[in-house]
């Protein structure tokens, strides 16, 4: 359980110093594909239904989903498997911690390309997506193991 402490505080170490260092909607150029930005996420990923302002609705199923997700980490018994839900744990009580103390997540990395922008997000949402492509590896590797 360190592990996911340790992913937690980075992440919400990093969104306060955001928070505190860079002006709300103001961008600051890294290189010519990314910017640091200081954006409140109300919604839920790529900011869907920022719209609706409910906070506590957000906390509460994230955390219904955590929990859910906590429950397939005891019952795995596959290590890559094991990893993929630590790591989206971590990203998930990170933004609902952020949620409970803001209303809202910190978003601050944000990528592009020419006229492809892609929607600012923070280190909680990479630990989510790293998460998922490992419990994907770990599905392919059964699914290969199972033809053989």
């Amino acid at each position: 359980m360190y592990k996911i402490l340790a992913l937690v505080l980075l992440d919400l170490t990093s969104k306060i110093l955001i928070f505190n260092l860079i002006p709300y909607n103001k961008f600051i150029k890294v290189a010519s594909f990314l910017d640091i930005v200081h954006i409140h996420n109300f919604g839920i990923s790529f900011g869907f239904f920022s719209e609706l302002q409910l906070p506590w609705v957000f906390i509460i199923i994230g955390t219904f989903i955590t929990f859910i997700i906590f429950i397939m980490y005891m019952q795995s018994n596959k290590y890559l498997e094991k990893i993929g839900f630590i790591i989206i744990i971590s990203g998930a009580i990170s933004n609902i911690i952020d949620r409970i103390i803001n209303g809202f997540v910190i978003d601050f990395l944000y990528f592009h390309y020419k006229n492809f922008y892609w929607p600012a997000f923070n280190f909680a949402d990479i630990y989510i997506t790293f998460g998922v492509i490992l419990i994907i590896i770990q599905i392919i590797k059964d699914l290969r193991n199972k033809k053989v």
